[in-house]
């Protein structure tokens, strides 16, 4: 394996800070610093200033764990929004391609994972308990289980469903617009707005309960 040589530590200490995000190759790495590199110091400050100010001042909503600039998210605080109908999700970037359909208008429940025994996560390390916590509350009337359409989404998601079932409360799942397998965040918009709102109730979907 040829390693790389470079003229600078410094360019060298960048490059490996950069390879270390996700899908960035050294020679990505390379091509943004030396971009940088280009630019004057205000812009550059101005970039890093913007990621130090993400990490120390962003917060997680209150209510339904989505990223937010206070304590209670955007999307909770809308009014106009039925705040009865619960979307669950997996993250946040699956929020954002649900938004993006522009098919739903309730709230969601950001999960922060899904189960998966092989990464070490299990349900005590989901935002389960405070899903659970919400339907007690009694002003659910419906909860749509959106996870990826895997073995590891259909496991949260039939683990949720045990957990709620015996709650007056409806449970549905995506339609199978969605292909299995598929992860939610790089379905086009329109299959995943039509998987919303052509929704199936989660006990039909599933066989053996």
């Amino acid at each position: 394996m040829i390693t790389e040589k470079y003229s600078s530590k410094l360019l060298e200490n960048a490059i490996n800070e950069f390879s270390r995000l996700p899908g960035i190759g050294r020679k990505t790495a390379l091509r943004l610093v030396l971009y940088l590199l280009k630019k004057d110091n205000n812009e550059v400050e101005s970039f890093c200033d913007s990621i130090t100010e993400l990490k120390k001042n962003i917060k997680y909503c209150k209510i339904c764990h989505n990223i937010s600039d206070t304590d209670i998210c955007d999307i909770c605080s809308q009014s106009s929004r039925r705040s009865d109908i619960i979307c669950v999700v997996e993250n946040i970037r699956d929020v954002m391609a649900i938004e993006n359909t522009h098919q739903f208008n309730g709230i969601y429940h950001v999960l922060g994972g899904i189960i998966s025994p092989m990464d070490g996560i299990g349900p005590s390390e989901l935002e389960i308990n405070s899903l659970i916590e919400r339907v007690k509350k009694g002003k659910v009337s419906e909860i749509i289980l959106a996870l990826s359409t895997t073995m590891e989404g259909d496991t949260t998601n039939f683990y949720i469903y045990k957990k709620l079932k015996d709650f007056q409360v409806k449970i549905s799942t995506l339609s199978r617009g969605v292909s299995i397998g598929d992860e939610l965040e790089y379905t086009d918009e329109v299959t995943l707005g039509r998987s919303i709102k052509n929704r199936q109730n989660f006990e039909s979907s599933i066989t053996g309960i």
